[in-house]
């Protein structure tokens, strides 16, 4: 069974960068679709930005498309998720999440295994 583990959150101030990671046991994640959702207090779970098996297609949600970057390194069992010009309204906790599927998909119901979540907090 594949197991997610997400590191790289903190406290950060309005217009900062972070970079999330991903990384992931055993030796199936280049089967795996990854996506990164987030959740805010009191929110429901949201895409944030997701990656194919290939890295070929990384669908973005509105809110992050120009500021966010998802990439993939299969050779070390990672995804990671660089945030610039972060604003308040990222804060939120980010989980990282598998899906066997071929495609992207931006729902959470699509996706089968999680990562324990990092906390991203921006500050004004």
């Amino acid at each position: 069974q594949v197991q997610l583990v997400e590191s790289g959150g903190g406290l950060v101030q309005a217009g900062g960068s972070l970079r999330l990671s991903c990384a992931a046991s055993g030796r199936t994640f280049s089967s795996f679709a990854m996506t990164w959702f987030r959740q805010a207090p009191g929110k429901e779970r949201e895409f944030v930005a997701g990656i194919s098996r290939s890295g070929n297609n990384t669908p973005y949600a509105d809110s992050v498309k120009g500021r966010f970057t998802i990439s993939r390194d299969n050779t070390k069992n990672t995804v990671y998720l660089q945030m610039n010009s972060l604003k308040p309204e990222d804060t939120a906790i980010y989980y990282c999440a598998g899906s066997y599927y071929t495609w992207v998909s931006s729902l959470k119901n699509d996706y089968p295994i999680w990562g324990q979540g990092t906390q991203v907090t921006v500050s004004s």
